[in-house]
């Protein structure tokens, strides 16, 4: 019994002085950043599984900074005992906390009855492979997969896909408009207060760089169009794996 409590003792010292070492490291990583950037404030800094090494989150932007704050490695962290992209592992975490803020009432929702999957799309109303993907909604839907829109145009505000996806939002039925546009027909012009820019914001700071991007609940990201029974498929083998 003595034995075991000077074990516990010792073991209770040494991860003291780990987290003194820890703070220490954290605290030079935070003054070297705060001279680099003085208006910017990470949004995490923790220790990686490699001795030395911090990973820094800055919104949807992951870093690797040594202990002393001299050496910034930028790059994915892996894993090669488990395979593991530790820095995926990141960013997906950091993406299921941005989904969970999203309001659906703030989408475009195509929904079959009983739905088995949820998709969330950042979408171009001028991306010809959002458009693809859109033409097999009635597929998606029959495999029991939601569609919930949210607007991404790619050339940024002021343009004329962001002025076509207002023109959608502000229409009396948005699911026929968002229909009719993805065909490539016209839109009429409507105007009204609308949360194009704030999606637009949103897919910034969940790392969207391009249409379509399909996110799920949990956070991954699955770029790009996939035909919709592949991607059928694929939410049902995820969502498998994920038990």
């Amino acid at each position: 019994m003595y034995k075991l409590i000077i074990c516990l003792m010792l073991v209770l010292f040494s991860l003291q002085i780990v987290l003194a070492s820890e703070a220490e490291d954290i605290a030079n990583i935070k003054e070297r950043l705060e001279k680099l950037a003085p208006q910017e404030k990470p949004d995490s800094i923790k220790p990686t599984a490699i001795n030395g090494l911090y990973e820094v989150v800055f919104g949807s932007e992951i870093f690797y900074v040594s202990s002393d704050g001299r050496y910034v490695i930028q790059g994915a962290l892996l894993d090669l005992n488990t395979n593991e992209n530790m820095t995926e592992t990141t960013r997906t975490a950091l993406r299921k906390r941005g989904m969970s803020k999203l309001k659906e009432s703030e989408m475009i929702v195509f929904s079959p009855e009983k739905p088995r999957h949820t998709l969330t799309v950042f979408t171009d109303i001028d991306c010809g492979y959002c458009r693809k993907l859109h033409s097999e909604m009635d597929q998606l839907n029959s495999y029991g997969v939601k569609v919930r829109y949210m607007m991404f145009p790619r050339s940024g505000p002021n343009t004329p896909s962001f002025q076509k996806a207002v023109n959608v939002w502000c229409a009396k039925d948005q699911q026929v408009s968002m229909t009719r546009a993805k065909a490539g027909e016209s839109v009429p012009q409507a105007n009204c207060d609308h949360p194009i820019s704030a999606q637009f914001n949103a897919g910034q700071q969940l790392g969207v760089t391009g249409t379509p991007a399909l996110l799920l609940d949990d956070g991954t990201l699955i770029p790009g169009y996939r035909p919709a029974k592949d991607l059928a498929t694929m939410l049902d083998e995820h969502a498998k794996n994920s038990k």
